[in-house]
């Protein structure tokens, strides 16, 4: 199959290609410069241009805080850039789409992971917007189109919360981290791995590889647990790493209190949750070591 990975440059779209390109894959890689996915005309040029099997939407507004006071722009990238997505792979005839969305559509006072198919309340402008992309698929893409959402994610690329507690472990004596927020550390690489999957059974017309899917690491921990399994992990004292609630950090956007996803859309295709976040993470943080250092 041809596959074309918009977002490219990002965390998630980067290892999106690297693991397409890991299997022998066909990929087609834009980033924000090469593709303003909220263009018609330059989407269905680029459809036109490298006529994909699959689309990957990994191009996403996430200042989730400045979306409270610049929604119009939030929901442009998020809302509409999906919807022009959707609509040039309908028209296309036989592309499928792939949508990254978020855990932030739901409202965070849950107690026990959410469904898939729970009701969606966002609390927050970025909720909102992920949302509308979410349902502009779904609504555009009958039979083809997916939605994969993903929480807490950390990666090799970019800067994230295992990437900044891994730098600041070397010059803080302490570190105050959240505890009062709960959900799934999840390692983007494993993320990608999974919509690599997806795509093939959405590529193969599989009808059990359409609608809503969440991809994040199996268990569940606070930003503070994180932190002290980082600290652990590089044979640092996880004492260092002292608990706070989220009102020593306040925010414009709120954050869930809990937003662990559960797993059950994966059974139908014949695929596991994603391994535990203790595992992933002791996987990855010698990547992300490495990374930091070059």
């Amino acid at each position: 199959m041809r596959w074309l990975v918009t977002g490219a440059a990002g965390m998630l779209g980067r290892d999106t290609a690297q693991e397409l390109a890991r299997r022998g894959e066909e990929t087609v890689t834009l980033g924000r410069a090469e593709l303003d996915i909220t263009s018609e005309d330059d989407v269905r040029a680029a459809l036109a241009a490298h006529r994909p099997d699959v689309v990957v939407n990994c191009a996403a507004y996430t200042a989730v805080d400045d979306a409270e006071t610049d929604e119009a722009t939030a929901l442009r990238i998020n809302g509409d850039g999906p919807r022009t997505l959707a609509r040039a792979c309908a028209e296309q005839g036989t592309a499928r789409l792939i949508h990254v969305s978020t855990d932030y559509v739901f409202d965070g006072r849950a107690t026990a992971p959410y469904p898939e198919d729970h009701p969606t309340a966002p609390r927050t402008a970025y909720g909102r917007t992920k949302l509308a992309g979410e349902r502009a698929v779904l609504d555009e893409l009958p039979g083809r189109g997916a939605v994969v959402r993903t929480a807490w994610l950390y990666g090799v690329h970019g800067g994230n919360f295992v990437r900044t507690m891994t730098r600041l472990e070397s010059r803080r004596d302490t570190l105050d981290v959240v505890a009062d927020q709960r959900g799934q550390p999840t390692w983007s690489a494993d993320v990608a791995g999974r919509i690599a999957d997806l795509g093939a059974r959405l590529g193969a017309d599989d009808p059990d590889a359409t609608g809503v899917f969440h991809a994040t690491s199996s268990g569940e921990a606070t930003w503070h647990e994180l932190a002290q399994e980082v600290f652990r992990l590089l044979d640092a004292d996880p004492a260092r790493v002292r608990p706070v609630t989220s009102e020593a950090f306040p925010r414009p956007a709120p954050r869930p209190a809990y937003s662990a996803l559960a797993h059950h859309r994966w059974r139908p295709l014949g695929l596991p949750p994603l391994r535990d976040w203790r595992a992933a993470l002791q996987v990855a943080l010698p990547l992300i070591r490495k990374e930091s250092c070059s």
